[in-house]
């Protein structure tokens, strides 16, 4: 893939991935504002997710939507201030997008 097809695609899921946290978050707001209002307990929010296929699957996308996005915005960041370029900046952030990614999963399985 030559380098201007590379930065179309990370630009591409970039945004993508922006437009899929703007959503998730108004979701995830939503529903805190709702369980605060309607003064449900930890237990009581968990018991709902556990219950459900739905809130699990909602986290998930939540999850793989922050993997492809922050690592792609960081790359930015250390590209300017860093000077890693290339392999090496691969590398690094493939392997900040799964730590993100696996911690993010980990968590969804304790409410699934």
């Amino acid at each position: 893939m030559t380098p201007v097809a590379a930065a179309t695609w990370r630009w591409l899921a970039q945004r993508i991935s922006a437009a899929v946290l703007a959503a998730c978050v108004l979701v995830h707001l939503a529903t805190i504002l709702y369980a605060t209002r309607h003064g449900l307990s930890t237990e009581a929010i968990l018991a709902r997710t556990h219950a459900s296929r739905l809130w699990p699957a909602f986290y998930g996308l939540f999850v793989v939507a922050v993997a492809v996005h922050a690592p792609l915005g960081l790359r930015v960041i250390l590209d300017e201030w860093s000077g890693l370029r290339g392999r090496a900046l691969d590398v690094l952030l493939l392997l900040f997008a799964l730590a993100l990614l696996a911690g993010g999963l980990r968590a969804v399985s304790a409410i699934a």
